[in-house]
């Protein structure tokens, strides 16, 4: 029963960091950074893959 809520909730934070890191990538100051320098910031990166890693994990806690 706790593996299951662990989880759920590994699943619902993954999301949340995912569409942070999104949330990061997609911003305005973002934009013109990758326009002019080329360069995505760490944290967009850090928040995607974070959040794809808490996401598989919770998937594999509720087998």
């Amino acid at each position: 029963m706790t593996k299951k809520i662990i989880g759920v909730v590994l699943i619902v934070a993954g999301i949340a960091l995912a569409k942070w890191g999104y949330d990061i990538y997609d911003s305005a100051s973002s934009q013109i950074t990758r326009a002019l320098i080329g360069d995505t910031p760490f944290e967009a990166w850090a928040g995607m893959v974070a959040g794809g890693v808490c996401i598989l994990l919770g998937i594999r806690q509720l087998k």
